[in-house]
């Protein structure tokens, strides 16, 4: 991941919040992953539906995959694997779901990073949600540098 500072972003609502969302589905391409870090209610499910959602193009039933640890979607150009890792204690079990795979081929969205220790793909992006007020700042550091670019141009930065 870049060694650069994370970019600071307020997102003033839980409709921004989508927003972003949608904003960054039309931007990803297969093998690109999202880490999504943050405590619970922070936004990330939240998110990650959005995203989903304007990705297909269609109104979907995005289930948290609290329970089921991934659930997949077929975007026509690529799959969207989303993953909650929460319940995992180790990170062998990861192997286990095909995530490994499915980071070079799908768009991934992860929930719970940490629970793939060194498995996270060096590319990946980090996404970091914290509750402030009504809204939610974001910290986002790593991933394609031409992703991140179109972030700070489109989502302006603040401290």
């Amino acid at each position: 991941m870049s060694s650069a500072a994370p970019l600071s972003i307020f997102l003033a609502s839980e409709q921004e919040t989508a927003r972003f969302g949608e904003w960054l589905a039309a931007r990803l391409r297969p093998g690109d992953t999202l880490l999504l870090e943050g405590q619970i209610g922070a936004g990330k499910t939240h998110l990650a539906r959005s995203l989903i959602r304007a990705r297909l193009g269609r109104m979907e039933d995005v289930p948290s995959p609290t329970f089921t640890l991934v659930q997949t979607y077929d975007a026509g150009d690529t799959e969207i694997w989303h993953a909650d890792l929460y319940r995992l204690s180790h990170p062998d079990e990861v192997t286990e779901l095909g995530l490994e795979a499915a980071f070079d081929t799908a768009i991934c969205l992860i929930e719970w990073p940490d629970r793939l220790g060194s498995l996270a793909p060096p590319g990946a992006m980090r996404l970091q949600l914290s509750q402030e007020g009504e809204g939610r700042r974001l910290l986002v550091s790593g991933g394609r540098a031409d992703l991140r670019a179109a972030i700070m141009q489109d989502w302006p930065a603040d401290a």
